[in-house]
Order: structure tokens, then C-alpha cells, then sequence
């Protein structure tokens, strides 16, 4: 096991019948990652982060864990890690190529030593709280309130540790970004989990479909309307009135938010892509709306294998 590397994962046979991973047509991406005195190579390839200059990831977590320094490299993978299934990371994560998230580095730097080890205030006074001890305060009081203190401090670190994370996570940048929410789509794709999930992806599909539907039919993003769909076919679609009452109705998978929009294919030329028939890069054949309601044509699309990584451009 190598615990700093996320784990990409297969997803389950989807909506038009391929058992790929949903990351076969993305090519791998990196960036660089301030670390110890210098700056470090972190890539992502095939679904796993790749930490090029910590080959003993997990020595490194061992030393760490009898009180070394954790490198800031193994934290970001760490994170990455955690938040693989994540519903809250679609409604973080970038909607389209030019929605820029400003985090960087000296904001992660900064959280994390605003948030360094607080103690707990009893008082006027603050200590630590397997410090604190009141005479006057009977056993069993003073257990209930060191209890809900110690509970207090787990919350408070907890918070400050998914905010730490969420933002090492924004500040590898886009690429990244959209691999992330293709993983988590992944993760919950061809599950129905109820209404505490489908909203979710819902808004998650929503969000980013409708800026494709402007550029493919200038209809205003609000005019779009998006449910899941869980049948094997691709889904289903339909505009419908005129005017401010016009509408695209379009049902499709969970799995779509990976296999096509973090693939960058969600629009080729004059299609909206909904579904992967044989994924590859930098060639892949996928199915093709022509117009709503129309049957999806098959079409093969090849990316240029030199093109920038974290945004790629796919033509007929």
C-alpha cells in the first residue's frame, strides 16, 4: 500500500457500455510544489498523484509519525487522498477553463500557521486541557466538561485540517482541480445515494453543462435543466419553448463529469458530448449530440498530444 498516492479507480461499466477507466483520455499533468528548502516535481498520471522526489513515501510517513517533519509533498497527496469521494469538491472545483480559483501556496502557508495547535480557554485564563484541574468541581463534572472540551479541540482540528487541505488541494492549480472532481464523480457514478447525493451532482453536472450549452446553443445557463440518469443508455435530451421560456432539458449520468467534462470533451465542434465509446488518448471515440433531442452520432476525436495537459482541446 502506498498511502500518499489517491487512488484513481476503475469506474463501473457506464452509461455506454466501457469498462475504462474514466481517466483514459486524459494525459498525465504536473506542477511544482514548495517543499522543505526547495521546490518539488507532483504529477498526476493514470488516476494516482506521483511524488518524483519522495520514491519512500511511506518512510517517510513512519518518521513523521515519530515526530519528524512531514514533507509538504506526502500532506498535499495525503489531502488528495481524503477527498477522492468527496460531494463538497464539485461544488468547490472549477466550472470551466477560464473560471480561475486564486489560490497559491503562500495562502496555504499562511492557514497553516494561523491554525497552528490552539489551546482551550477555561476562563480568563487559557491552558492546555489535560491541564486544567478545579478543586472545587466534583469527578464526575469535571470528566463531562474535559470531555466536551476535548471534543471542542477535535472539531476545531478537524476543520482547520479539511480547510488546509481543500486549499493545497485549489492551489496545485486546474489541472488538477478537474481531475480531482472527475475522481469523486467517478467514485459516485452508477451509485444512487439517495437524496443526500443526487442534489449534489445535480448542481455538480448543472453547473458545467451549462456553460457548454451557451457556447453549443446560446441558450442562457439558467435555461438549463439537468437530472440524473441511472438507465445503461446515455440519457436523454430536449429543448423545449421560446424565448425566455425556452428550455434544454438533458438527463445524463453522474459518470458524464468524468469520462467527458474532465476529459475536456464535453463540446467538439458543433456536438455536446455525452458519452465514451472506446476512450484513449489522444484518440477516442465518442457519441455526439448534433442538436437536443437528436440521436447521439458516433465520432472520433483526437487531441493534440502537445497541447497543454491541463485543458485539452479534442477536434472531429
Amino acid at each position: 500500500m502506498n498511502p500518499p498516492e489517491g487512488s484513481g479507480g476503475s469506474s463501473p461499466r457506464d452509461s455506454t457500455g466501457t469498462n475504462e477507466p474514466w481517466f483514459t483520455c486524459l494525459p498525465g499533468c504536473q506542477t511544482e510544489v514548495p517543499c522543505g528548502t526547495g521546490r518539488h516535481s507532483v504529477g498526476w498520471d493514470a488516476g494516482s498523484l506521483r511524488l518524483a522526489a519522495h520514491p519512500d513515501a511511506e518512510g517517510e510517513l513512519v518518521l513523521a509519525a515519530l515526530g519528524g517533519e512531514k514533507a509538504r509533498c506526502i500532506e498535499v497527496a495525503e489531502a488528495w487522498a481524503r477527498h477522492t469521494d468527496d460531494l463538497s469538491v464539485l461544488a468547490i472545483g472549477p466550472r470551466h477553463a477560464g473560471d480561475e480559483i486564486a489560490v497559491g501556496w503562500d495562502d496555504v502557508i499562511a492557514a497553516a500557521q494561523a491554525g497552528q495547535a490552539p489551546s482551550v480557554t477555561v476562563g480568563s485564563g487559557r491552558m492546555k486541557p489535560a491541564a486544567m484541574r478545579l478543586a472545587s468541581q466534583p469527578g464526575p463534572t469535571m470528566a463531562r466538561m474535559a470531555a466536551r472540551q476535548r471534543q471542542a479541540q477535535e472539531e476545531t482540528l478537524a476543520a482547520q485540517r479539511r480547510r488546509n487541505d481543500i486549499l493545497s488541494l485549489l492551489a496545485l492549480g486546474y489541472g488538477f482541480q478537474v481531475r480531482l472532481i472527475g475522481q469523486v464523480a467517478a467514485a459516485h457514478a452508477g451509485r444512487d445515494g439517495g437524496e443526500q447525493v443526487r442534489p449534489a451532482l445535480v448542481a455538480a453536472i448543472a453547473g458545467r453543462l451549462g456553460p457548454v450549452a451557451e457556447e453549443w446553443l446560446g441558450i442562457d445557463p439558467d435555461q438549463v435543466t439537468v437530472s440524473l440518469h441511472f438507465a445503461r443508455s446515455w440519457g436523454a435530451s430536449e429543448l423545449t419553448g421560446y424565448g425566455a421560456d425556452r428550455r434544454l432539458r438533458i438527463s445524463l449520468p453522474a459518470g458524464w463529469l468524468a469520462s467527458v467534462w474532465a476529459c475536456g470533451l464535453a463540446r467538439v465542434g458543433r456536438y455536446l458530448i455525452v458519452g465514451v465509446e472506446q476512450p484513449g488518448w489522444p484518440t477516442a471515440r465518442v457519441l455526439g449530440l448534433r442538436s437536443p433531442g437528436a440521436v447521439p452520432e458516433p465520432l472520433d476525436v483526437h487531441a493534440d498530444p502537445d497541447g497543454p495537459a491541463d485543458v485539452p482541446h479534442w477536434e472531429v
